[in-house]
């Protein structure tokens, strides 16, 4: 996910409070001033005394010249904040073709997206130079939209297959979620379907719009950051991902996980002719979502059908992304 950092400095304490409403993910302040965040709310800082240390962690470089630009992308293992000025895409090509933790500065939402798209892979950040609070949220939640998008992938179903008993996992989540909302849940991390909120009415069991039945407990569930966890490490006060079938997402807080024993089937499916599948608990009110946003139970899928899913060629390494061949079946 790409990283929104917000410029505080000199001190502005309501600028922390926009960044803090609006879900940046770290303040920039001089140094001496960590306490004072820290008594506004909860929000990692950037500083000489901060979560994240300048000069330790925080590589700052004005880019000036062909000289800065080679200073810039020998640094390794740092976030490099990186200032331009009216020659802007030349350098941070060169850069983000080469370096990586880059957090470009930015005025205004033009140049944000410019340096988020550049090269197509764009820099892994952006540092907002905004001093009025209304203008700067305004950008953010602009920011957010497209930094909160995942591609979603039709998969054809392949079988249904019943099983026996085994453990499943229930997310009960602190939000709740509407039609077309779940989560991507998956077998392998390479291979997800967008498995459907209890947020359909049904003459069986009441509505638990906060809950997602996400599988057997080796299930890989997609989390913030791009991330992977098994379902069966979750526990409350984690945080998950909720994903609707526009590929919208939003970071929501785990209030409970419940594992119990249930019948279970196994779905599989195909995509480009890579292999998706999931363990599922064997009910009715076990949805997938179609490539349209309806909900659709598990039980009256059949050969043919199209949901909606992920897939990536990564493997995964600790829930994080690696370029390492990985074989999962």
């Amino acid at each position: 996910m790409k990283q929104v950092w917000v410029d505080a400095r000199p001190w502005n304490k309501e600028i922390v409070i926009t960044a803090l409403e609006c879900g940046a993910d770290f303040v920039v302040i001089n140094n001496g001033f960590n306490g004072k965040v820290k008594e506004l709310g909860k929000i990692q800082t950037v500083s000489e005394d901060g979560d994240l240390r300048i000069g330790k962690d925080v590589a700052q470089i004005e880019i000036k010249g062909k000289e800065d630009e080679i200073r810039a992308a020998a640094i390794h293992n740092k976030w490099i904040v990186i200032k331009t000025h009216d020659w802007k895409i030349i350098p941070m090509e060169n850069l983000i073709a080469q370096t990586k933790g880059l957090i470009a500065e930015v005025r205004n939402l033009e140049e944000a997206e410019l340096a988020l798209n550049t090269l197509e892979k764009g820099v892994d950040g952006v540092l907002l130079n905004i001093k009025k609070p209304a203008e700067l949220r305004k950008v953010i939640n602009q920011l957010k939209v497209k930094k909160n998008l995942i591609s979603l992938k039709t998969i054809k179903i392949k079988s249904v297959k019943p099983l026996g008993t085994g453990d499943r996992v229930c997310i009960d989540t602190c939000t709740n979620m509407i039609i077309g909302e779940g989560m991507l849940v998956g077998n392998t991390s390479s291979g997800m379907f967008l498995l459907h909120s209890e947020s359909v009415e049904n003459p069986y069991v009441d509505q638990r719009p906060f809950r997602v039945n996400a599988g057997g407990v080796h299930a890989y569930v997609m989390v913030t950051e791009g991330k992977t966890r098994y379902l069966s490490d979750l526990k409350a006060g984690d945080k998950a991902l909720i994903v609707n079938w526009e590929g919208k997402t939003q970071d929501v807080i785990v209030g409970r996980i419940k594992i119990e024993k249930r019948p279970m089937l196994l779905v599989e499916g195909t995509c480009s002719k890579q292999k998706v599948s999931l363990v599922l608990q064997n009910a009715e009110t076990i949805r997938l979502v179609t490539p349209q946003g309806k909900p659709v139970s598990v039980v009256s899928l059949k050969p043919g059908d199209e949901v909606l899913g992920h897939t990536e060629k990564s493997g995964r390494h600790f829930g994080m992304k690696i370029e390492e061949t990985i074989v999962e079946k």
